[in-house]
């Protein structure tokens, strides 16, 4: 065998086309390599990775492999090495037929990212293929009277190689009679012919045998032989002659059955039956110039017998042989010479030189998804394949060479609007008809963590009972994210905070699977109202994207705090003294119990019963206030000492309750000090009465500017309210609520107890009250100011008393009013107690 040579060149495209298709990833440097056919299975061709600059790692990652349209895989890539090996043996004569070159070209494909590469494989032919006489046997009839110089054709043998290894020469055997004469046609075709050089005599050898010998050009050659008996005929001198040794017809591939292609005509000169002729195929013509043609034995017409197919066959050459009927039978041969016109009747054909790739959905435009190449079996304009996209895909072809088409990114592509496009690609020929053909391809779009978590509520609002069980589930958040897979997987958290100085991990935990938000800790409603929550969702794509949602969470107060008793005060003692003159009238103030709840809302109201009493028919207690008074004017006969048990319960479920004792002493001579001021001296000190005036002055004028300033905020609120934004807002848009509160000032003078009330809220409500009480009679006469149940400002007390409603449906003033109300309250507390205590400095003179 020929030693292997592998010859590789590479051929440079002009510049301009070679720029062209470095866009496509097309690489159009061309590599060639030579070897001989008949190559045992795994012989190397050369090693393609180091010959395409690619690594070895490459050709695995990669996945290089080289693309087959149809038929057999005669070649593959040897993974570890890189190499180009044989798969299957070439039959060059079976590949190309008795064309002069064979050329194999080949593309390879590698992938991530999609290219593709041409090279070319030259199969060079080795004599493999001896010479063949499809007859070893034949017959020639000669009549005796034939002159010298009469040519006989003979049967051609067939060699499949081709070149140097092709039929060379024909030889024949030595003798007396014949030559041998060799013709090359047209087509390069070598035709033996039988001269006769001098006459024959039938009388003397009557049969005559000679040996025909093909040889073609290999080293060594090959042949092969066909014997010849001639027949020496004594009557019938005349053999049939056609008009044209040779007959040149054309047939449309389209013909049907029964149509004409040629017809033949032979003369014989002889008489009666030896001038009749009759016409049929030669002995070497083959089985399918039979199946294809008929001949008409009288007429000589060559007619298509089957259908005519040009890419099967684009020409065919046989012999007819014209025979008389005389005896022996003479014969002559002509040569007829059929060509097939091509016609439109094949549609285009699309192949994938490559499954599509999956694409990014954040890929560039102009990003390579897949190699497509056209054919079309047709020749000529026939054969001009053009390919197009049917519309509505952000796809579109670009051509590169030869029929070869890259299907590319024209938009920028987006998953969540179109995870996968099927594509319809159109294939046209330029032929008339035209014909067409289609081909769907599936591409998918690859997911990209470009889209953020969204949660289903920008906001969540979460109500939660005071002193629930620790572990208790608070709410349960949740987000989406239109990502797919990991990109769409989600994970919460709570943004590190602080609650009350301490970080808030340590009174929330959030399950990061599902959104769970539990507590860790009971809640305390009158030391922490409501906080909230800065939940983050975030997937894990990579770079990962996140959102954030904020939980509001309200603690609602429950009725766990007693009613606490301000006056009497607890250092007072458990006891409460107070004196009443005998004279007192029914309705009298004997005293005024007041208390406090550290709860609010409902729970915070506050009520007063008289519980027991040394005689329940001469007090009473109001049930809102707390005023202890007569129901009856007390006469002689009523005990001085009295001792009173009063009750005191909240509004809350279940309520809760505190008692107070307070025991009176009834006294004959008793006078009220503060009567007794009124009416001891009419005319006091000018200084004190100087500065009560200025006090009574201060009161009145700051009083009035509250007024004022509430007056032309509740103005502009209501202004603002027809326009588009509001001072009064609904629930749901305000921070903190409030009822119809309305400022209330009380100054009661009745009895021995001295007091002035703010009130910021309802009659009904004691936990929004401010009190100032004075009391000459009792142990401790210093100025009281009893402050809101809660300790935080008016705003947060408004706040408990909203958090502890979250159903009610009251709205809620400005904040700036409140802080002016406040403001103004805590002011005339002072002017209160600056006055009070002025006054009682004058009643103290006047004693004196």
């Amino acid at each position: 065998m020929e030693t292997l040579r592998i010859n590789m060149r590479r051929k440079w495209w002009i510049v301009g086309l070679l720029c062209a298709f470095a866009v496509w990833n097309i690489t159009e440097a061309q590599i060639r390599y030579t070897i001989p056919e008949e190559q045992n299975e795994g012989t190397v061709v050369g090693n393609i990775a180091k010959d395409l600059d690619l690594k070895l790692s490459d050709v695995f990652e990669r996945k290089l492999r080289i693309a087959v349209e149809s038929g057999k895989q005669y070649f593959g890539v040897d993974a570890t090495k890189g190499e180009l090996v044989v798969n299957e043996r070439i039959d060059r004569e079976n590949l190309c037929g008795q064309s002069s070159t064979c050329i194999l070209t080949l593309e390879a494909i590698a992938e991530n990212p999609l290219q593709l590469y041409r090279f070319e494989i030259e199969i060079q032919d080795i004599n493999d293929n001896s010479p063949v006489f499809q007859n070893k046997e034949s017959t020639l009839n000669i009549a005796e009277s034939t002159v010298p110089g009469a040519r006989f054709r003979l049967e051609s043998a067939q060699d499949p190689d081709v070149g140097s290894n092709s039929l060379r020469t024909y030889t024949l055997s030595k003798n007396d009679h014949f030559a041998l004469d060799i013709k090359t046609e047209t087509d390069g075709a070598k035709v033996p012919e039988l001269v006769m050089e001098t006459s024959l005599d039938r009388e003397k050898q009557p049969i005559l045998s000679v040996l025909l010998t093909a040889l073609d050009g290999g080293k060594p050659a090959r042949s092969d032989t066909s014997e010849i008996t001639i027949r020496i005929l004594d009557n019938n001198d005349n053999a049939p002659a056609f008009d044209q040794a040779q007959y040149d017809a054309q047939i449309a591939e389209n013909a049907s059955p029964g149509a004409v292609v040629v017809s033949v005509r032979a003369v014989d000169p002889d008489e009666g039956v030896n001038s009749e002729i009759l016409y049929s195929f030669g002995p070497h013509t083959s089985e399918m110039i039979h199946n294809l043609f008929s001949v008409d034995p009288i007429s000589g017409d060559i007619k298509v017998r089957n259908n005519i197919d040009y890419e099967t066959g684009s020409s065919f050459k046989f012999d007819i042989v014209a025979k008389d009927k005389g005896t022996p039978p003479m014969e002559g041969l002509c040569s007829v010479h059929v060509k097939v016109l091509d016609v439109n009747d094949n549609a285009p054909e699309i192949l994938l030189k490559s499954l599509p790739s999956p694409v990014r959905e954040d890929a560039s435009v102009g990003t390579v998804v897949a190699f497509i190449s056209a054919r079309d079996l047709d020749t000529g304009d026939n054969g001009k394949v053009n390919l197009s996209l049917l519309p509505g895909t952000p796809f579109s072809l670009k051509s590169s060479i030869s029929n070869h088409y890259t299907l590319i990114t024209a938009q920028k592509l987006n998953r969540e609007l179109n995870s996968a496009y099927t594509v319809v690609i159109v294939a046209a020929d330029s032929g008339s008809p035209q014909l067409t053909s289609k081909q769907e391809i599936l591409v998918n779009v690859l997911d990209v963590n470009d889209n953020a978590p969204v949660f289903t509520q920008p906001s969540y609002v979460v109500h939660v009972k005071e002193n629930s069980a620790a572990g208790s589930i608070l709410c349960s958040v949740s987000a989406s994210d239109p990502d797919q897979g990991e990109n769409a997987k989600l994970s919460y958290s709570i943004l590190d905070s602080r609650l009350l100085d301490t970080p808030l991990s340590s009174y929330i935990y959030i399950n990061s699977d599902n959104g769970s938000i539990f507590s860790m800790h009971s809640f305390d409603h009158e030391k922490m109202k409501v906080f909230q929550i800065q939940v983050q969702a975030k997937d894990h794509g990579s770079p990962s994207l996140s959102s954030n949602a904020t939980v509001h969470v309200f603690i609602v107060d429950q009725n766990d705090n007693a009613p606490a008793v301000i006056y009497p005060s607890a250092f007072m003692g458990s006891v409460s003294h107070q004196r009443m003159p005998r004279s007192a009238k029914a309705g009298h103030l004997v005293t005024k119990v007041t208390a406090v709840d550290a709860d609010s809302g409902h729970n915070a109201w506050i009520s007063y019963r008289l519980a027991e009493a040394t005689d329940t028919s001469l007090f009473t207690v109001t049930l809102h206030t707390g005023e202890v008074r007569t129901k009856r004017s007390v006469s002689e006969h009523d005990d001085s000492s009295q001792r009173l048990f009063i009750e005191i319960k909240d509004n809350g479920e279940p309520e809760q309750s505190t008692t107070v004792t307070v025991d009176i002493l009834i006294e004959d001579g008793f006078h009220e000090p503060i009567s007794d001021f009124r009416h001891k001296d009419k005319e006091p000190d000018k200084k004190s009465s100087k500065i009560t005036l200025y006090l009574i002055i201060s009161l009145a004028s700051v009083s009035l500017l509250c007024l004022l300033t509430f007056l032309v905020l509740l103005v502009k609120c209501a202004r603002s309210s027809r326009g588009s934004s509001s001072c009064c807002m609904r629930r749901s848009d305000c921070e903190y609520k409030n009822p119809n509160r309305n400022l209330q000032i009380q100054l009661n003078t009745d009895g021995p107890i001295k007091y002035v009330e703010v009130l910021g809220g309802d009659m009904m409500s004691q936990s929004q009250s401010f009190g100032s009480y004075l009391s000459p009679m009792s142990e401790f006469s210093d100025f009281t100011l009893v402050k809101p149940s809660s300790t935080t400002d008016f705003t947060n007390t408004l706040s408990v008393l909203d958090a502890s409603l979250p159903d009610s449906t009251w709205t809620f003033e400005s904040q700036q009013v409140s802080n002016y109300i406040y403001k103004c309250g805590y002011l005339v507390r002072i002017l209160f107690h600056a006055f009070f205590n002025q006054c009682r400095a004058v009643v103290t003179e006047s004693f004196v």
